[in-house]
């Protein structure tokens, strides 16, 4: 059940990185740079890319999950302590690449030559929260949001979260803050659910988020807010599964979520 879980997790992690090249009417020039775009800021080759993609055209969603090999050694492939240095050198430089992380832990003999593989140190990078992208979008700061909007329904779901008032839900009567969860359709502005919860973790969102589907169908993307009722391994099996790519706001750009 767990190497199963681990599997998804994987699958989850791979479509997210093919999503944008599934989108409708990208014609070869777009998608060709689209595939250079991904494979610089994955780290993994543009080969790597392909396969993923046919992959998932031919066989759908399980078809992303690795094969051949058990989870479990792939898990163990990098020690704890050098995924923990190539942590460590990822924050001190954010634009070094996988290929000179593992280029240094064995110049400075932390790891045998040839014993960490560039694609699996990505993927333990990029679960994370350390891969180029990731680093580069944290980075960013200052940086004018820009207007946009979708043409059709579905096309873009928002949501987030907002702190709602005290209620006399507690025992006794006792007043407890509730939060609301809001998922707003881009194009046409509709409310496709919104609700008070009274707790704030990632169940709520996770309800939200399953009643919109069951009531409006599945979106073909999704733009959430970046906490870490957003940033559930849930969330993430369960859009890749439904096809749905995963966006996130950068992190302290309120402006960015300004539909909700």
């Amino acid at each position: 059940m767990k190497d199963q879980r681990k599997a998804e997790e994987i699958a989850a992690q791979r479509f997210q990185l093919i999503s944008p090249l599934l989108a409708e009417g990208l014609d070869a020039g777009k998608a060709k740079q689209l595939k250079d775009e991904i494979s610089k800021n994955s780290g993994l080759s543009e080969r790597t890319i392909r396969r993923y993609l046919s992959q998932y055209l031919t066989g759908g969603f399980s078809a992303l999950k690795p094969r051949g090999t058990s989870t479990r050694t792939k898990a163990e492939a990098i020690p704890a302590h050098l995924l923990e240095q190539a942590i460590l050198l990822r924050k001190e430089a954010p634009s070094r690449s996988v290929a000179q992380i593992i280029q240094i832990l064995e110049w400075e003999g932390l790891a045998e030559p040839g014993q960490i593989k560039r694609s699996t140190l990505q993927e333990k990078l990029t679960e994370k929260g350390y891969s180029t992208r990731q680093m580069k979008l944290y980075s960013q700061s200052g940086v004018a949001a820009r207007r946009f909007q979708k043409r059709h329904r579905n096309q873009l779901w928002q949501s987030d979260i907002k702190y709602g008032p005290y209620l006399p839900i507690g025992p006794n009567g006792i007043k407890k803050q509730v939060y609301l969860v809001v998922i707003i359709d881009d194009a046409t502005r509709f409310i496709l659910h919104g609700a008070f919860y009274p707790t704030l973790d990632s169940r709520i969102v996770e309800d939200a988020f399953r009643q919109a589907v069951q009531k409006y169908g599945v979106p073909e993307a999704v733009y959430f807010d970046n906490g870490k009722q957003y940033r559930t391994k849930w969330m993430a099996r369960t859009c890749s599964k439904l096809g749905t790519r995963l966006v996130f706001a950068k992190p302290y750009a309120a402006e960015s979520k300004g539909y909700v």
